[in-house]
């Protein structure tokens, strides 16, 4: 009984997703200074992580 029950959950939000997915697509979204500023932070931590790793060995 008690997976009947988990089955009818599961189809139902299954289900519900299909019929939001209906409604159109957002517009595309430009990645904008803040994002760009996150990336080029992140990639410059993980720049001076590296190193210092390589410096300890």
């Amino acid at each position: 009984m008690k997976a009947h029950i988990q089955l009818i959950l599961i189809a139902g939000f299954f289900l519900s997703t299909f019929s939001l997915a209906a409604q159109g697509a957002p517009p595309a979204t430009p990645i904008d200074g803040g994002l760009s500023l996150l990336l080029a932070a992140g990639g410059a931590y993980g720049v001076k992580k590296l190193y210092d790793k390589r410096k300890n060995d």
